[in-house]
């Protein structure tokens, strides 16, 4: 994740963890620094600097990375994050199949997996997400000590809301504090968010939104959800359910209808009349085929799209709105390129040199891997400004 610019250090003793959290983000939004440069970035003392970089290199979180000439004196060593110095372990828990993945500490992909889902009760998930990332940690050489969490993604809303009981809801959790559940069978640091927030995050940390500091993430899994970026963090919510962007009302046939019931890959299983969903092979074959019925919900689609781009634009005045998730992607470069930005819109400007509305680069497993940047974003990202 992009350290905020407006992110200080400080220097009370009493503020330790969040100067180190501060010179991890520092370093992995600007690649290498110096140690002067990581103080007057900071707004640290030299002394506090180099305390914090002597204990991250000690912990083998940053390491050397050379040397820079600039002027008069000695070359400044350089200083950068060690990718092997740690890890992060991301699940995505979809209502049929379980999604892993393994993150070093820059962010690099080391493994991922996909397995199916027989029992999704929370008992059978939470002990089966314990075996599959032993089981990962174990095939990628990779210590338990050297994890610095556990992200778990599952679909919102979370909690007993009137937004309960959809089909691309995980049924039977509707009760249950996920969090305490795999704090409990996991242990360590555990981190958890919808899949859209995640999704977010992934885009920030390697994907398309690197350097954003403001922007909205549409996320297509069986449902539709929203992920909000402003200056740099999420917007989570009281309850973490912010972005239930699925139930905006748009113009439907019949009248106001939710936007998931047009622009969803449930939406695209009901209008094409299949008993079983649709996966995104069997999306991408059809598109290929220039199925009647699928070009018909893409046009369909595409001008729901264009009322949310302007709900979510004058809400929020995002620099971009950013398009991906589980579905193919040539069905969202079709989304995109047939959606009718609207002119009404505080987004209509000049000045903004990113596009409106675009594709996201992290693909099909972008929550997964937004997982782990759960954990990664909170080794970055200061929890207060001072």
């Amino acid at each position: 994740m992009k350290i905020d610019t407006q992110i200080r250090g400080s220097n009370p003793l009493r503020s330790r963890n969040r100067n180190r959290q501060a010179v991890l983000g520092s370093l992995q939004a600007a690649g290498t620094m110096g140690r002067a440069e990581i103080g007057r970035s900071l707004g640290l003392t030299t002394q506090a600097a180099s305390n914090i970089i002597a204990e991250l290199l000690a912990d083998g979180l940053i390491e050397e990375k050379g040397a820079r000439v600039s002027g008069r004196g000695l070359p400044a060593v350089q200083y950068g994050l060690n990718p092997k110095g740690a890890y992060a372990f991301g699940v995505e828990i979809r209502p049929d199949a379980i999604f892993t993945a393994l993150l070093d500490l820059s962010g690099t992909r080391i493994a991922t997996e996909r397995t199916n889902l027989r029992d999704n009760t929370p008992e059978a998930v939470s002990t089966h997400v314990l075996r599959l990332r032993d089981a990962m940690l174990a095939s990628s050489s990779v210590s338990m000590n050297a994890i610095l969490g556990t992200g778990i993604v599952m679909p919102g809303p979370f909690g007993d809301t009137g937004l309960s009981g959809r089909s691309s809801d995980l049924q039977g959790w509707e009760n249950v504090d996920a969090l305490p559940l795999f704090k409990e069978t996991l242990g360590g640091v555990v981190e958890l968010s919808n899949d859209a927030n995640a999704a977010a995050l992934s885009e920030n940390l390697t994907g398309l939104a690197q350097g954003i500091s403001c922007y909205a993430y549409i996320y297509f899994g069986r449902g539709l959800g929203l992920g909000i970026v402003q200056d740099g963090r999420l917007v989570s919510g009281a309850f973490g359910n912010a972005g239930e962007v699925g139930h905006i009302p748009v113009h439907g046939p019949g009248g106001p209808v939710p936007l998931e019931s047009l622009l969803s890959r449930d939406s695209i299983q009901a209008f094409i009349g299949c008993d079983e969903p649709l996966d995104l092979d069997q999306l991408s074959e059809l598109f290929s085929a220039r199925d009647p019925r699928l070009i018909d919900w893409l046009d369909r689609a595409a001008k729901a799209l264009g009322h949310a781009v302007l709900t979510l634009e004058n809400l929020l005045d995002p620099q971009t709105i950013i398009l991906g998730g589980a579905m193919p992607p040539e069905l969202i470069d079709h989304l995109i390129s047939k959606c009718p930005l609207p002119a009404g819109s505080v987004a209509n400007r000049n000045d903004n040199l990113l596009p409106r509305l675009q594709r996201g680069a992290c693909g099909r497993l972008t929550a997964t891997l937004g997982a782990a940047s759960l954990v990664l974003h909170s080794a970055f990202t200061p929890i207060t400004v001072s």
